[in-house]
């Protein structure tokens, strides 16, 4: 694993020079392209702070009680990680959280190389996986004081123990990742995938820690919940916070916002929500694409982070999920085997990159 980090580390510094120059960008110009708007001159003034950043350290700092309720559709583990680092003298809760975040983004980087070596058998495929998703257009977000980067980390580890038959990893990384976010519960489903695949070897021990691993997820979340329910008296107000309007809102038939962003871009209205369209169109591909090229458990992962994605009323932050289904970028990364290929996907991915973080520090799209 260290000899991994050290292999990823360029990648992972160029993301970071790419998303800070676009943060310098933004607030050289911030002035003149969005003139007269406070709004986005506090964007670009909280920098890799702003959006969710922002909950996360009031989280980390004060606590959820202090937050407020709005605070609970954020998971703890990410914020109680910060704040055990923030106590080092000198670092502070923001720090903290970016400290937490950018070494989760390497950590999960190295893990995704060895995973890919070991799992699939090429070198080539795990180097230009890594590169894909460390320059990813929505990668940006690994640089923020989100938790996105944290969550990759346990989903990829959580398939390593998996697929390599070391269960007791997949449960720590699974529980971990049930304690991040509320996606962090689908990473059972590539667990029940592996099991079913060996469910005719193992000795009691070997099935002791599969029902583990299967069962660490659902025991991460509902930790937090049954918290939740003691301390604010009703255990689902992180799931109904997140239901509220100007959040995910009400759920949905997968695809229906998408069909109804269409048809209102179609009528001159909300343009700007166009910009999912395509990514949403590429994710379906590349998921077909991971079913016919990798292994059940990719793709049946990847597909239960699409099907959830696209059940919310609101597609704002898709691309960031769909991020987190790091299959897709797997399958992405089987096509582009061609150095040509491959060059020429880096260069737009980083170019778009570069402008959906200005765009974000402005105020303009979601995180």
């Amino acid at each position: 694993m260290a000899r991994a980090t050290v292999e990823v580390l360029p990648v992972w510094l160029a993301a970071r020079v790419v998303v800070v120059v676009a943060l310098v960008f933004a607030h050289l110009s911030v002035g003149t392209l969005r003139p007269d708007n406070a709004a986005a001159a506090s964007r670009v003034h909280q920098g890799l702070l702003a959006w969710d950043a922002g909950w996360y350290q009031a989280i980390a700092a004060h606590g959820y009680a202090a937050a407020g309720q709005q605070s609970l559709r954020f998971f703890p583990l990410y914020p109680l990680v910060a704040r055990v680092v923030g106590w080092v003298p000198g670092v502070g809760t923001g720090a903290a959280l970016l400290l937490v975040a950018n070494a989760a983004a390497l950590l999960a980087l190295a893990a995704l190389l060895v995973l890919i070596r070991v799992d699939l058998g090429d070198d080539g495929l795990a180097r230009r996986s890594v590169r894909l998703l460390a320059l990813a257009p929505s990668a940006y977000v690994f640089v923020l004081g989100y938790s996105d980067a944290l969550l990759l980390l346990s989903a990829v580890v959580t398939f390593l123990g998996a697929r390599t038959g070391r269960w007791w990893w997949a449960a720590a990384a699974g529980l971990a990742a049930g304690a991040v976010r509320p996606v962090g519960l689908l990473v059972a489903v590539p667990v029940a995938v592996e099991m079913w695949r060996v469910r005719r070897t193992g000795t009691a021990p070997q099935w002791v820690a599969r029902v583990a691993a299967l069962a660490a997820p659902l025991v991460g979340t509902g930790a937090f919940l049954v918290w939740v329910g003691h301390r604010f008296g009703d255990p689902w107000l992180p799931v109904t916070v997140q239901q509220q309007g100007g959040h995910r809102g009400p759920l949905t038939a997968p695809l229906a916002a998408m069909w109804h962003t269409a048809t209102a871009v179609l009528h001159g209205h909300h343009l700007g929500s166009a910009l999912h369209i395509p990514w949403v169109v590429l994710s379906v591909v590349l998921l077909v694409v991971a079913f016919r090229r990798l292994p059940p458990a990719y793709g049946c992962f990847a597909a239960a982070v699409l099907a959830v994605s696209l059940t919310s009323a609101n597609l704002d932050s898709f691309e960031r999920y769909a991020l987190g289904a790091f299959p897709l970028v797997v399958a992405a990364s089987t096509l582009t085997g061609r150095k040509p290929v491959e060059r020429t996907v880096l260069a737009l991915s980083v170019l778009a990159m570069a402008g959906y973080a200005v765009l974000a520090f402005f105020g303009m799209v979601v995180p």
